[in-house]
């Protein structure tokens, strides 16, 4: 039985651990049990949570002597320091050739021990940001669900903590076994693209007299550089000057994320088809808008309508059968 050991702390976030214990210590009928499944904190006995009761954790450190995996479900808040003890089982449990894995915060416990030095990791969207600010030695890919490199692996949201599990069970039992794992949850053993199909679009300040604006309200047309360029009564050259130095992007990229960020709107908001939306947006056909959303959100629209369109959390549970 490969031994899988949490690591807790308080106040422990519920949901982060119960991603492990879901895929790693449920046992299931008709699930064949590959792992066996503990808890330890660096003090043993009660540890409070974020849903308010208390749990009691029996073991100590020393149970990542034995561990063939360590997860960090979560690290609150992610400014607290990793104790020296800490660091030291860590690193020891690293060391004998245990697999590291964090869920969500937890990249920050395991940043703090150096292991990610010079190498890629991935967290909530909404932390990646201040990741790559503290430990700068350390390749953030924000839109990653997950980054596994066999001896240590990280993710993104908490959510995202069960993706990575489930890549876990398909490294180490082989996908159809990942796949039972995943029907008894009800969840996809797999999910497509990243996190930005996630994160919300950027509000579009306005830093160039009144242009953002303007152009916002005109996606639909055939817009180019030129037409922004001729509107400020500037070259494309001094255009592309002005953005770089004040949004930090070309006019053109600028452009097609705004385009990109209505046709999510759109695709949220009505059930207008495809082609529709794209027409709506300037990107003139459905096989262009897919093109350019798979690139910038990760996924294709007719996926991102399903997960996020007003009405796909109503009804009887049945899908959409929308496609695109």
């Amino acid at each position: 039985m490969h031994r899988v050991v949490a690591l807790v702390r308080p106040v422990q976030s519920t949901f982060e651990l119960g991603c492990a214990a879901e895929v790693f210590g449920t046992p299931r009928t008709g699930v064949p049990r590959h792992y066996e499944f503990d808890v330890c904190a660096e003090t043993p006995g009660p540890v409070p949570t974020s849903a308010g009761y208390t749990m009691s954790v029996p073991l100590g450190l020393s149970a990542l002597a034995s561990a063939d995996t360590v997860i960090i479900p979560g690290w609150a808040p992610v400014e607290a320091p990793l104790p020296a003890r800490v660091r030291r089982a860590l690193l020891r449990a690293h060391t004998r050739g245990a697999r590291l894995v964090t869920i969500c915060s937890g990249v920050f416990a395991l940043a703090r021990t150096g292991l990610l030095d010079g190498r890629s990791a991935t967290t909530h969207w909404q932390r990646a940001a201040q990741l790559q600010r503290e430990f700068p030695a350390v390749r953030v890919e924000a839109d990653a669900l997950y980054v596994d490199h066999g001896d240590v692996a990280t993710s993104a949201g908490a959510g995202a903590g069960i993706d990575l599990c489930l890549h876990l069970v398909r490294q180490d039992h082989g996908a159809a076994h990942a796949a039972l794992v995943a029907r008894h949850m009800v969840i996809p053993p797999h999910r497509d693209g990243g996190q930005a199909q996630y994160a919300p679009p950027a509000p579009p300040a306005d830093a160039l007299d009144g242009l953002l604006d303007w152009a916002g309200a005109r996606l639909g047309t055939s817009l180019s550089v030129g037409d922004l360029a001729a509107h400020l009564s500037v070259s494309p050259r001094t255009l592309a000057r002005r953005f770089a130095g004040q949004l930090g992007t070309s006019p053109g990229a600028w452009l097609l994320s705004r385009r990109v960020a209505e046709a999510r709107t759109l695709l949220e908001e009505t059930d207008l088809p495809v082609e529709a939306v794209a027409a709506r947006v300037g990107l003139t056909s459905a096989v262009n808008l897919r093109r350019r959303f798979r690139t910038l959100v990760g996924t294709t629209p007719g996926a991102y309508r399903r997960a996020f369109s007003s009405g796909s959390g109503t009804g009887s549970g049945r899908g959409s059968g929308r496609t695109g």
